[in-house]
């Protein structure tokens, strides 16, 4: 017949308090209270028949009995956490779902996966086209990221991976390219200014930063997401705002210029995340944002 183990909770009172030599500080790892530890390990030495702990002054001394089960349960307990950390790391290593509005998965994400393959090879992504402003809930993602303004939901860990900038952009096939090349930014007054209805913020936040009258704007056609936005300014059908970091690659190969530069914004680029354990790939994931965001 196998020899039955006393109690588990038993013993597990019994390992934290010897190893934190401290009832109350045991009790507060485990979440109960002083007495259901006091409790616990009166019965564990009422099973084994023998005292595991004596008095001095204060404080609590192992016996040598004691002594010879906090070995056996340091050992026993510690070979668990250590497995159990390894099953976590493997559940890790599921895909990790992340949203992003269509816009940044298409003109940002997607044409960085090869590199995001090669420097973090340990790390799966499943890619889901997210709203510009998910719920608060953040349902059916790891993590979101967005380009957005503060402030944030209360239940969201938010990664700040770098500040917007803002700015006009042209196609060198816009019927008035070379005069708007070479004009100051009142030329824009003139002009019928592309828009999206997703970032209805974008104009107004850049003309505040140019110091530019708002009641001297006016809007041409718009669209529902920045990218077909960008695919507009791109076919020279007028001029567009764009993040820097949209049309970094646009702007390397000539099909867009930006004429009058680019200027800071309220909004940030974040990698938000429900508050909860942290998770490793998360971490990883950061930085490599953050980078490709710096030299985009």
């Amino acid at each position: 017949m196998p020899r039955e183990l006393p109690s588990l909770n038993a013993l597990h009172a019994f390992e934290a308090t010897a190893r934190l030599e401290n009832m109350s500080r045991a009790a507060v790892e485990l979440h109960v209270t002083h007495g259901a530890v006091s409790r616990q390990i009166r019965a564990l030495e009422a099973e084994l028949g023998v005292s595991l702990f004596g008095r001095q002054g204060r404080g609590l001394t192992l016996t040598p009995a004691g002594l010879r089960l906090r070995d056996a349960t340091a050992a026993a307990f510690g070979q668990l956490r250590d497995v159990c950390g390894e099953l976590r790391h493997g559940a890790a290593q599921a895909p990790l779902v992340l949203g992003c509005p269509g816009s940044l998965l298409a003109r940002w994400v997607i044409p960085r996966l090869d590199r995001l393959a090669q420097e973090l090879p340990g790390l799966e992504l499943h890619l889901s086209v997210s709203a510009d402003t998910p719920a608060a809930d953040l349902p059916g993602v790891d993590a979101a990221l967005l380009l957005a303004e503060p402030p944030w939901p209360a239940a969201w860990q938010v990664h700040v991976l770098a500040p917007e900038r803002i700015g006009p952009v042209l196609s060198p096939r816009h019927p008035r390219f070379a005069s708007l090349c070479k004009a100051s930014t009142s030329a824009l007054r003139k002009e019928a200014l592309l828009h999206t209805t997703s970032r209805p913020q974008a104009w107004p936040a850049w003309a505040r930063a140019e110091r530019i009258d708002l009641p001297g704007l006016h809007y041409g056609q718009g669209f529902e997401h920045l990218y077909y936005l960008l695919e507009a300014a791109v076919a020279g059908l007028g001029v567009a705002i764009a993040p820097q970091q949209l049309v970094a690659a646009d702007l390397a190969a000539g099909r867009l210029v930006a004429p009058w530069g680019f200027r800071k914004t309220p909004a940030v680029w974040a990698l938000c995340t429900p508050r909860r354990a942290s998770d490793p790939r998360i971490q990883a994931l950061v930085p490599w944002l953050q980078a490709e965001l710096a030299g985009a």
